[in-house]
């Protein structure tokens, strides 16, 4: 088995806030980014695809494809979007990057499952100091 990665780039807003707890409980989980007016990432997406290498190419899957893929069906729909209020598949989610993780895997997986490779592995890098990675 061989795996593959492309990693890709996007900002995007959003707000860390539950409705049902006060603000000041908000600001004590959350913090910064509780802030009302939003906050910001430079995300970094990872996308790791496995499969065996045809024999004509030497390839699981062609890179440059798979770039297309995700910024089709990824980045153009939320980069410099607010995740919060602008992207259809985060709507009423919560929008920490395990969930934002676990939503891309969901966005992705149906049109790279039909493409002889399979979805190994999503890592979404939030902050130098953060990422989340989620295997589905």
């Amino acid at each position: 088995m061989v795996y593959l990665t492309r990693v890709e780039h996007f900002n995007a807003a959003h707000k860390l806030y539950n409705e049902s707890w006060s603000e000041a409980q908000n600001l004590e989980v959350f913090g910064k980014c509780a802030n009302a007016n939003w906050h910001g990432h430079n995300y970094e997406l990872h996308v790791t695809i496995k499969g065996t290498p045809n024999p004509d190419t030497g390839f699981i899957f062609n890179a440059k494809t798979l770039s297309t893929l995700i910024k089709d069906v990824i980045v153009e729909r939320v980069d410099h979007r607010n995740l919060n209020l602008d992207v259809d598949f985060m709507k009423g989610k919560f929008t920490s990057a395990e969930n934002f993780a676990m939503s891309i895997w969901n966005e992705l997986q149906p049109h790279i499952e039909n493409s002889g490779v399979q979805l190994h592995k999503i890592k979404l890098q939030e902050t130098p100091n953060i990422y989340v990675e989620y295997f589905g």
